[in-house]
């Protein structure tokens, strides 16, 4: 049989796109000449939030994480909707930094309108943040799209760790998104600095946990956590360093002083206990590990091409 032209070009065609990924790629280049000065203002933005408040920087990390957990790293979770993912047990009254977040998204509309997403400012938000504490910088992939809508609240209950999580359950969380447990134990060391309420750590210093606790540690912390009452009571996750990013969160495993069940747990088994001990003795190890760890997260099913949109505001879809 005969082939035309035309359908020899409609089959060679087929082949290419069979061929070549249909996703277009995260670059650390995206921005470079549609809003070459993107970088540096919303750096500018985020370091004068963290200097304002410096609790800032965990809650932007935190932000971009429970972004990309639940949904992929789309922004959906700056979206504002009352039965979404914001109403999630682990976000109502917990997650906040939206309005820095919207802050450094408008200062980058003002000079490149409609050009960068709000999934790559929280990106680099979270980068940005890191560093104004004394924590690692790493070169953030670009390119990310928004959501058009907020995930469900079902979705992130199920995806979202929770502080009550046992190990196994943890590392297979983690897992669902392509994180392995020295991922698991870089990212969670991001809470060397931070505050926790009162109602996510309570059964632990009560002796109602699972966990070994050092009881001088849980007895302290009962004084800003009464066993009724004061649920949004504010405790440093690291009582050393608070607002200061390093490596005291692991000797606060080690010392049974983890203020949260599902930290206390990751030193509790061989292979991840030999993770924590390494960080423990060697820093730039940790460092360099969590960002690592932080790029890997980024890559978790983001949005990119003709998927999504760009939001002018973060907090609606345009």
């Amino acid at each position: 049989m005969k082939i035309s032209s035309n359908h020899y070009y409609y089959f060679a065609t087929l082949a290419i796109l069979l061929i070549v990924p249909s996703d277009a790629q995260l670059s650390s280049t995206f921005y470079d000449d549609t809003c070459p000065n993107a970088l540096s203002t919303i750096r500018a933005s985020i370091r004068q939030a963290v200097n304002n408040e410096q609790r800032m920087a965990a809650s932007l990390i935190r932000l971009h994480f429970h972004d990309c957990f639940v949904q992929g790293c789309d922004a959906s979770i700056l979206l504002e909707n009352g039965s979404g993912e914001r109403a999630a047990s682990l976000n109502a009254n917990s997650i906040r930094g939206f309005e820095v977040v919207e802050a450094a998204k408008q200062a980058v509309e003002a000079i490149c309108p409609g050009v960068v997403s709000c999934a790559d400012v929280l990106a680099m938000a979270a980068r940005d943040a890191t560093v104004a504490v004394g924590g690692p910088s790493w070169t953030v992939k670009l390119g990310r799209r928004d959501s058009p809508a907020a995930a469900t609240r079902a979705l992130a209950e199920n995806d979202l760790p929770c502080v009550t999580d046992r190990l196994q359950t943890l590392i297979a969380k983690f897992a669902k998104k392509n994180l392995n447990e020295s991922d698991m134990l870089a990212l969670s060391g991001s809470r060397t600095i931070g505050q926790a309420r009162c109602v996510t750590f309570r059964d632990r210093i009560y002796g109602k946990g699972n966990e070994r606790i050092d009881p001088e540690f849980a007895m302290a912390r009962r004084r800003n956590c009464p066993e009724s009452g004061g649920d949004e009571n504010l405790v440093p996750l690291d009582e050393v360093t608070p607002n200061g990013f390093d490596n005291n969160y692991f000797r606060n495993l080690y010392n049974m002083r983890g203020l949260l069940e599902s930290d206390q747990v990751l030193f509790s088994r061989v292979l991840t206990d030999s993770i924590v001990l390494e960080y423990i003795d060697n820093p730039d190890r940790f460092y360099s590990d969590f960002a690592a760890a932080m790029i890997k997260m980024g890559d978790i099913e983001p949005l990119t091409g003709g998927a999504g949109l760009i939001r002018r505001t973060c907090a609606s879809n345009n």
